[in-house]
C-alpha cells in the first residue's frame, strides 16, 4: 500500500469499504503528513464503531466526516412527487423501482443482506430475526418516545441488550434518536428520546405498506410523515446547529426545535394536513422558548404567514425556508 499510494501524490484515491482494512489508517496518516493536500483520499465505508474509532485515533486532525443520507426531496427533479418519495424513501433503487413488486423485492434483498451479512461484519452479534423484529417495532412506533423496557419485554431480551442493539443501529445510520430539549423553564420535561427509522421507505416496507391508500389509512401515517420531514430538515442543517424536540408533561410540545448559539432560533410543527391548526400546547411551548419563529410544515400548502412569527410552508419549499431562517448548511 505504501508504494502504490505513495506513487500517486497528485491523484485522488478512493478507498471503498475502508472499515475492512484497519491497517491502512497508520499508512494514510504518514502519507497525508508528507503531502498535505485536501481531498487526496476519499474514504467510503459503513459507520461502524471500528471505523469511527480507527479514523479518530489514526487520522485525528486529518479527516472530515460527511454523512451520506438517502436522497432528499430537494435533490430530486422539481417535477418529483413528495408523495412517491415519502412512500418509497430515498434509496435510489427503491425510489426508481418500475413497479411495486420490484420495490418489495429490492427492500427484501437489502434487508436480508444488511441484517445477515453487513451488520454482523460491523460487529453486531444479534440474530438477524431479532434485529428485524426490533426495527419493525420501532417502525410501528415511528416518532414515539423510546421505551427500552417495553421493547425488552416484547422481544424477551435484557434491557441492556436492547440498549446496545439500539445504539448499534443508530451508529449504522438505520435509526435516529432525537433527544428532548432541556431548558430551565420551571416545568417537568419529558426526558426520553424519540426514535425514528430514518428512511421512510424502510418504515413502510417493515410494515408492508406499499401504496398511498394503505399508508394514509394506517395508524403510523402521522408518525411516518413526521419522521420523513425531520429527515429532510436534519440532513441539511448547518454544523453550528443542533436539533431537538420539546415536550413537557403538561402537554406543551413542538416536533422540532433548532438550537444555534445557545438558544432556540427556529421551531417546527409537522402536520399531515394542508389546513393545519396549532394546539394550545404549541403556543405554550413557544412561550417557554422565548417565542422563536415557528415553521408549520405541510404536504403541499402554499407558503403563507398564519400570524406574526408563525409561517406556513410545504415540504417542497422547506429548504428555502430553512435558508431564510439561517439554519441551512
Amino acid at each position: 500500500p505504501e508504494l502504490y499510494l505513495g506513487n500517486r501524490l497528485e491523484q485522488t484515491i478512493i478507498l471503498d469499504e475502508v472499515q475492512q482494512f484497519p491497517h491502512l489508517f497508520p499508512i494514510l496518516r504518514g502519507l497525508i503528513d508528507q503531502h498535505r493536500v485536501a481531498g487526496r483520499f476519499l474514504l467510503l465505508g459503513s459507520a461502524s464503531p471500528d471505523l469511527l474509532r480507527n479514523t479518530s485515533e489514526s487520522l485525528a486532525g486529518r479527516v472530515v466526516y460527511l454523512e451520506m443520507h438517502p436522497l432528499l426531496l430537494e435533490e430530486l427533479p422539481v417535477t418529483a412527487s413528495y408523495r412517491l418519495h415519502w412512500l418509497r424513501g430515498g434509496f435510489p433503487d427503491a425510489y426508481l423501482a418500475p413497479n411495486d413488486k420490484r420495490l418489495r423485492d429490492w427492500f427484501e434483498s437489502f434487508m436480508a443482506t444488511y441484517l445477515q451479512r453487513d451488520l454482523p461484519q460491523l460487529g453486531l452479534t444479534a440474530a438477524p430475526d431479532i434485529i428485524r423484529r426490533l426495527l419493525t417495532m420501532l417502525a410501528s412506533q415511528q416518532g414515539g418516545l423510546l421505551n427500552y423496557a417495553n421493547i425488552a419485554n416484547s422481544l424477551g431480551l435484557a434491557l441492556t441488550t436492547v440498549q446496545r442493539y439500539v445504539n448499534f443501529l443508530e451508529q449504522a445510520f438505520l435509526i435516529r434518536r432525537l433527544e428532548p430539549y432541556f431548558v430551565n423553564v420551571g416545568k417537568r420535561l419529558t426526558k426520553s428520546p424519540k426514535a425514528y427509522v430514518r428512511d421512510s421507505g424502510m418504515v413502510h416496507h417493515l410494515l408492508r405498506l406499499y401504496d398511498e391508500e394503505a399508508l394514509i389509512g394506517h395508524p403510523v401515517a402521522g408518525g411516518s410523515w413526521e419522521g420523513y420531514v425531520i429527515q429532510q430538515v436534519i440532513a441539511v442543517l448547518s454544523t453550528d446547529t443542533r436539533a431537538f424536540f420539546y415536550r413537557t408533561q403538561q402537554g406543551s410540545e413542538l416536533d422540532l426545535v433548532v438550537e444555534q448559539g445557545g438558544k432556540i432560533v427556529l421551531a417546527l410543527e409537522i402536520k399531515l394536513s394542508n389546513q393545519p391548526t396549532l394546539s394550545k400546547g404549541n403556543t405554550i411551548a413557544l412561550q417557554d422558548l422565548n417565542q422563536p419563529p415557528l415553521l408549520v410544515v405541510t404536504p403541499s400548502a402554499p407558503d403563507d404567514q398564519l400570524r406574526p412569527g408563525v409561517h406556513l410552508c410545504s415540504v417542497a419549499t422547506l429548504p428555502t425556508q430553512l435558508k431564510r431562517f439561517g439554519v441551512y448548511g
